[in-house]
Formats: C-alpha cells, structure tokens, sequence
C-alpha cells in the first residue's frame, strides 16, 4: 500500500507535535483541520473553577489607577498684548532669562500669546547684557523684549509704564527694612488703577508668614476687577533645577492659625519661577494666595506628581492639577477607597440584612416575572396551535359540504377541542409526556359528562317553568 506525501506529513507532524487531525469530506473536497492536544486540553478547563473577583486597586500603592489621562486646561482671559516683569534682572550672578522664556512661549505649550514682554529692571544697561544672549535671539525673545528702567533701585512700576499692560509678574523678595505687606498692597492699587487684567506674584524668603496675613491680602486683591495669584515662598535655592524635587502649592486661607508660619525652609528658585508663571495664565490659580513647599519624597504629593508625570502632563498641566486641589482630591481619593474597603470587610448586621432582604425580594419578583412571561408565551403558541387545528378541520367539512356556518363560527363551537389538541401538540413539540389516545379519550368523556350536565340542567330550568305548553286543554273538557 502506498502512502501519499500528504499522509507522510501528517503522520510526522503528529509524532512531533502530539497534534490532532479531523477530516472532513464534502461533496466537492476533503478538508483538514488540525489543532494542538495541550490546546484541546486548556480549553477544556477554561470553564472550570471561577475566579475570584480582583481586589480594587488601592490608590496610594498604584497611583496609575487614579491618575486620569492629561485633558485641556481652562486657560485665563487676556494672554495676550503686553506683559510686564518686574523684580528680575537685578542680580549680578544669574541672568533670570527663564521667566521671559516662559512668558515668550516659543514651543507653543502655553496659553501665553504676547506680542511685547516688557521688563521692568533697577539697571537697563545691566538688563540688556543679561538679556540679548544668542538663546534669546534664536527663539524669537529679542524680537518682543523692550526694556524699562525704574526710576530707583526697588520701585514698581508706574500707572504710566502699566498703561496698556495686560498682564504683570512680579518678584518681591523679603529682605531686612523692607514692608512686604505694603509692597504687596501697592501693587494692587497699582493693578486697579492702571487696569491690569492678570498679576502673579512671587515673593521669596517669605519665611515666617502666616495664614492672617494672606487673608488680608486676599481681601485687598479681591477688592480689584485683576485675577491675581500671589505665591510665598521661602529661600531660595539656585542649586536645585525645577522639576528635580516634589512640592506643594498649598493654599494659605485653608490653613487654621494654629499652624502658625507655613512658609519654611528653602525652594527651588527655577521651580518656584515656573510655578509663577503658569500661574498667570491658568483659571485654577485666578485670586489665589498660596505657599510653594518642598515634600519627602515619599509624601502623596511627591507620588502623585510621578503619577501625573509618567501618565503624559506637561509641566504646565501638572501644575494646574495642583492648583486644581490636586493633591487633595488624590488624599480624598485614598480616604475613600479605605472607608469603602474597612465598610466592606466590616458590614453593619442591620444593612446586611436589610440588602439580604431586597435581594429576595428582588428574586422573587423576577421569578414571577419569568413565569408569567413564559405562560403569556405558552397560551399565545398553543392558541396560535388551536387556531390552526380548527382552521384545518373547517376546511376539510366545508370540501365535503356538509357545513353551514362561517369559518369564524365554526372555531368558536370547536373551541374546547381545539384547545385540547393545541395543549397536546405544544407538549409534544416540547418534549412533555403525552398519550394521544389516552387522554383523547378522557377529554371526550368529559366532554360527554358536560353535555349530559347541561342537559339536565336545562331540563330541571324547564321544568320548574311549567313544562312544554299543553294547548287547549280546557277545550277538551267541554
């Protein structure tokens, strides 16, 4: 016997695979399907026992689940015309280009569209070296800069120099003789008189500050048609690049006075920098009075700000989450999720019972529901089955013309009958017991006995009406 080259395959990859094979041959072809026994197997046990339904993720081991993916940002009105800066360029070891960088926005990742950055500085001759460098050339920072000098060391700017001006950042650094609280009020007034639409406000080495200050402050900005962010912060350090530690923009009015100063320590000068900036153009931080601090880097902050980070957000967008009660909501988030899962594994006896109630209740209802729907369905399909038997019988008396009454008459006299051998066909078609001759036979006995029944009722109603008429009875007497 030969063995075609087809079998020859088949057979080796069978010895090597431990595979299956199934012919099948229709009328045209034989076609093969070929499936792994490990496979056969594993399918076999996918239905076996269930699995168990997965914990919910706890937000503060896995802030992926909580951190939602990064959506657009509600930008302030006003972004554009003339900006001002104010308090930067005045120091002899750093240049502070990195606020009109961001005011510039030449990558296009803000909301900032100028066409004029003024910059406000004690020394304009000391201000233009700082500031006509090759990188401010290359992006375009040149073409918008004008530089304005103060009349002295120190002064803001005034109502003159903010006529037009839709925008002002300012840098107030705290320093020994210096009234910060006037200062801050002078640029209010400032703002309200000249009509600055937006102010920012960094104010540095602000150590010591405390909640009833910022509420005066608030109440004084407020007082101005300016959406003003005003953010203190304390030391700061030139060492340490923006983005390299977590922080927190804490607002200063949700603080009691019992914490007393919530300015401490030294921040980021570049972050804090960024920080004020993206301020002045996000809606979350319009009439805001806060304090920038650095956190441990295991705090909630420092896990959501990674959490945000690794998920997409710009730097411009992961502020405005923070502003936006970020690091709140993610606290409230994980809050609740331990409420829910202490709630589940210590349910109350009283809401146990009650739910273990509702749920019986609810099954039996819907058990009901079911049976009265499949009887509504099983009396429809044996009625559609009686209507069709009678259907039939008509028709065959009428060929034979031995019938005379309607279609729709004669259904109606046949109707028992008709019923019996609906009910009887429906079971038959449904896999119920039946004995066609058996119970045919009782239902005509029944039959039989109702009749019979009616009969005598109807004679016993006759009688008790006096019998048939007798005719002329007295005639015959006569």
């Amino acid at each position: 016997m030969k063995i075609s080259p087809l079998a020859l395959t088949l057979l080796s990859l069978g010895a090597t695979n431990c595979a299956a094979f199934t012919f099948t041959r229709s009328a045209n072809a034989v076609t093969t399907s070929y499936s792994r026994s490990s496979v056969i197997v594993n399918m076999a046990g996918i239905e076996g026992t269930k699995r168990k339904k997965e914990k919910e993720p706890d937000p503060a081991e896995k802030v992926e689940v909580y951190v939602k993916e990064p959506e657009p940002m509600e930008p302030r009105a006003n972004l554009d015309g003339r900006a001002l800066v104010s308090g930067w360029v005045n120091a002899q070891e750093r240049s502070d280009q990195f606020v009109f960088d961001l005011l510039n926005n030449h990558d296009g990742i803000s909301a900032f569209d100028f066409q004029q950055i003024v910059a406000f500085v004690d020394d304009g001759p000391f201000a233009k070296k700082r500031l006509l460098s090759r990188s401010s050339r290359y992006n375009g920072l040149l073409d918008k800069l004008d530089i304005v000098q103060a009349g002295a060391p120190g002064d803001l700017p005034t109502v003159e120099a903010l006529s037009g001006i839709n925008c002002w950042i300012a840098h107030v650094e705290c320093v020994e003789g210096l009234n910060v609280e006037a200062k801050l009020s002078d640029i209010a007034n400032l703002a309200k008189l000249s009509g600055v639409k937006n102010v920012a406000v960094l104010v540095s080495n602000a150590l010591g500050f405390n909640t009833a200050l910022a509420t005066q402050l608030n109440t004084r900005f407020s007082d101005s048609a300016t959406d003003f962010t005003v953010a203190f912060t304390g030391t700061m350090d030139d060492m340490k690049a923006e983005g390299s530690h977590p922080y927190r923009i804490l607002n200063m009015e949700d603080v009691t006075e019992e914490a007393g100063a919530i300015v401490t320590g030294t921040f980021s000068r570049e972050e804090a920098t960024r920080i004020v900036a993206e301020s002045l153009g996000l809606k979350s931080a319009a009439c805001r009075t806060v304090a920038l601090q650095n956190v441990p880097t295991d705090s909630r902050a420092a896990v959501l700000i990674k959490g945000l980070r690794s998920a997409g957000y710009g730097r411009c967008q992961e502020i405005n989450d923070i502003f936006d009660r970020g690091v709140e909501r993610y606290e409230e988030a994980i809050e609740t999720y331990k409420r829910e899962v202490w709630e589940k594994e210590n349910p109350d006896p009283e809401l146990v019972e009650k739910q273990r109630q509702e749920d019986m209740e609810k099954m039996r209802l819907e058990r009901i529901k079911r049976k009265e729907e499949f009887e509504q369905q099983k009396k429809e399909e044996i009625e559609s089955m009686a209507t069709e038997w009678a259907k039939r019988e008509y028709f065959r008396k009428n060929l034979g013309g031995n019938i005379a009454m309607s279609e729709e008459e004669y259904i109606k006299s046949v109707w028992e009958r008709a019923m019996f051998e609906g009910d009887l066909k429906y079971r038959m078609m449904h896999g119920g017991d039946t004995d066609e001759r058996k119970e045919l036979k009782e239902f005509l006995e029944e039959q039989e006995r109702k009749k019979q029944v009616a009969l005598k009722r109807a004679q016993e109603a006759l009688d008790k009406a006096g019998g048939y008429p007798s005719g002329d009875d007295g005639d015959k007497s006569d």
